[in-house]
């Protein structure tokens, strides 16, 4: 019969120390390998990297904070406003001139001096343009800007008042872009406002788009003009030359 050799007590202590500190690291492994940080690092500017959540419309402890801008304690500035000179997303190009108060025109006729801050539209961006004219604007000024839209329809349609004829009347040919882009802005007679439909870039790249068609217009009339100036400079000649004739 064959007798096992046992190890010895402190091998078998030794083994079981061994154990012990193997689970110890590889749990030490695991927690240091983990992505919950317990203990914060140093942080150089703290309100920049955990900002502070307001909820609106709370009434602040007004031990921590203030709406004095001038205020010398430790409390916190905060008055709910942006910051003076900033411009909201999309809001570029701002209007320098508000709306008239009922029965005043004082920002209207001061609207006249106010130039189109866009340069002139490239073949595509003249394209949107125009795009944006028919979504908006054609559904009363019509296709061909002659005020005869889907609205009006000759007098026959839903909308009674006929809209401004945007191409072939001089006084929108006249009128400057500024004034223009006030009425589309706050609205004008009975046209209501379009500020929440495009925003101050598309507004003033439809403009560009009227007084373009409005320019087109314009050319395709003047070489009758210069035929009928002609025709009656020749007609005027041939009598003068009659006369002296006689």
């Amino acid at each position: 019969m064959k007798l096992h050799k046992h190890k010895p007590l402190t091998e078998l202590n030794k083994m079981k120390k061994l154990s012990v500190i193997f689970v110890l690291v590889i749990g030490i492994m695991l927690l240091s390998c983990s992505d919950i940080k317990r203990k914060p690092g140093a942080i150089y500017m703290p309100d920049m990297a955990y900002s502070r959540a307001y909820e609106t419309y709370i009434v602040r402890d007004s031990t921590k904070f203030t709406t004095d801008i001038n205020h010398t304690d430790d409390k916190i500035f905060y008055n709910n406003m942006p910051v003076a000179g900033t411009i909201a997303r999309g809001e570029e190009m701002p209007f320098p001139l508000a709306k008239d108060a009922p029965g005043d025109s004082t920002n209207y006729v001061a609207s006249r001096q106010i130039q189109n801050p866009l340069p002139a539209l490239n073949g595509k961006d003249m394209k949107e343009a125009e795009r944006l004219y028919l979504i908006n604007c054609a559904i009363c000024h019509g296709v061909t800007l002659n005020g005869n839209g889907p609205l009006y329809k000759d007098g026959s349609g839903p909308y009674a008042p006929k809209p401004a004829t945007l191409v072939g009347d001089p006084k929108y040919a006249a009128m400057p872009e500024g004034q223009m882009f006030y009425s589309v802005t706050y609205g004008k007679n009975l046209m209501g406002s379009y500020a929440s439909q495009v925003n101050r870039k598309q507004r003033w790249m439809i403009i560009h788009y009227i007084k373009a068609q409005q320019s087109a217009a314009a050319a395709k009339a003047a070489p009758s003009a210069t035929d009928s100036t002609k025709k009656s400079t020749k007609s005027g000649a041939a009598d003068s030359t009659k006369k002296s004739t006689k």
